[in-house]
């Protein structure tokens, strides 16, 4: 019978915790969102984009299971999530620069 790794999966108390914290990460988004004006784009775009590459984190590596699972499923998964931002990256300069001065 092959050795299996033996890993310490969340506890009930464990996902609450994170529930909360995406729960408080939301209203953060909601409030900056509710007083972008105030603040200004330059503050709130990257704050928005900040938080919601956290809360992916958290749902990824937590309620999916990912922190748990074998390196290599998670050097996967980041590569790919890497490629994916840069080609959206790539997309979105193209529109924000417009036709001519696009990719």
């Amino acid at each position: 019978m092959a050795e299996q790794d033996d890993h310490s999966h969340p506890t009930v108390g464990q996902y609450v915790e994170i529930g909360i914290i995406l729960a408080v990460l939301t209203s953060l988004e909601v409030a900056l969102y509710v007083f972008r004006e105030p603040l200004g784009r330059a503050v709130t775009t990257p704050a928005l984009l900040f938080l919601t590459a956290v809360k992916f984190l958290l749902v990824v590596l937590w309620f999916m299971h990912l922190r748990f699972d074998h390196r290599l499923f998670r050097r996967v998964f980041f590569v790919g999530v890497a490629l994916a931002t840069v080609v959206f990256g790539i997309v979105g300069a193209n529109f924000y620069l417009g036709p001519g001065l696009g990719f």
